[in-house]
């Protein structure tokens, strides 16, 4: 019987001594850490963020559904405007593309507008020249028609031919106004480049150019399917409304 109770007294001397080493400071095993969230990273989370490439806010964000409403009740003045211009210089009399630079850059301002319907059929993001950007302030833009200025030129386009350059397929400006007659010399063109979202990004601003309308890789595909259908070539129109 003794030789029982001393067994049992061991065994459980045994246990204790097993316990409280394994709850000694630094000794107990590895597990979450409190108040750590732990999440997997995902190829979804490494590419967030990367569809822009300046993410200011826009400071016009309050006020931006009164603008854009203004806008598009502009868009179909500009347009009506053009009717009579696009017959008397043979011109495309059925599409036109109109550019509202008035509209935040991370909103769709580049507008594929039917003329005998007087309605929009496709919009997109277009970029502007980062010379038109002011300092400190994302709301004006500013224009120029001087070479190495790298800013956007306002001014009716007449879109000209196609062509390979160092952003794939573009298509040559020629500009038919004083404020933008230097297009051409200026190797103003329109192309795509895929730092321009396919969607829009308001509040946040877009990649600007170097004084090119740039659009997405897609929707300079979809400008190219209208361009190809033409008989006659489509004017490109960018204004601005301060």
């Amino acid at each position: 019987m003794k030789i029982i109770i001393k067994s049992i007294i061991t065994f459980c001397l045994h246990y204790l001594s097993v316990g409280a080493i394994s709850a000694a400071p630094g000794k107990a095993s590895p597990g979450p850490e409190k108040g750590i969230a732990h999440t997997k990273t995902t190829a979804t989370d490494k590419l967030k963020d990367t569809s822009f490439v300046n993410p200011v806010i826009d400071t016009s964000f309050y006020r931006i559904n009164t603008t854009y409403k203004a806008a598009l009740n502009r868009l179909q003045v500009q347009a009506a405007a053009l009717k009579e211009y696009v017959a008397e210089n043979n011109f495309n009399t059925e599409h036109c593309f109109l550019v509202d630079m008035s509209i935040p850059s991370g909103k769709n301002r580049f507008f594929i507008y039917n003329l005998k319907k007087d309605s929009i059929e496709l919009s997109s993001l277009v970029a502007h020249g980062f010379g038109s950007t002011r300092k400190n302030s994302y709301d004006e833009l500013v224009f120029s028609n001087t070479p190495n200025s790298f800013k956007t030129s306002l001014g009716k386009y007449k879109i000209g031919y196609a062509y390979k350059g160092s952003f794939g397929l573009s298509y040559k400006l020629y500009g038919l106004d004083s404020t933008n007659s230097k297009a051409f010399e200026r190797t103003i063109v329109l192309h795509a480049d895929q730092l321009v979202p396919e969607k829009e990004v308001f509040p946040y601003h877009i990649f600007q150019s170097a004084g090119c309308p740039t659009v997405s890789p897609s929707f300079l595909g979809v400008l190219t399917n209208y361009i190809k259908a033409s008989w006659k070539p489509i004017l490109l129109w960018i204004y601005y409304s301060a």
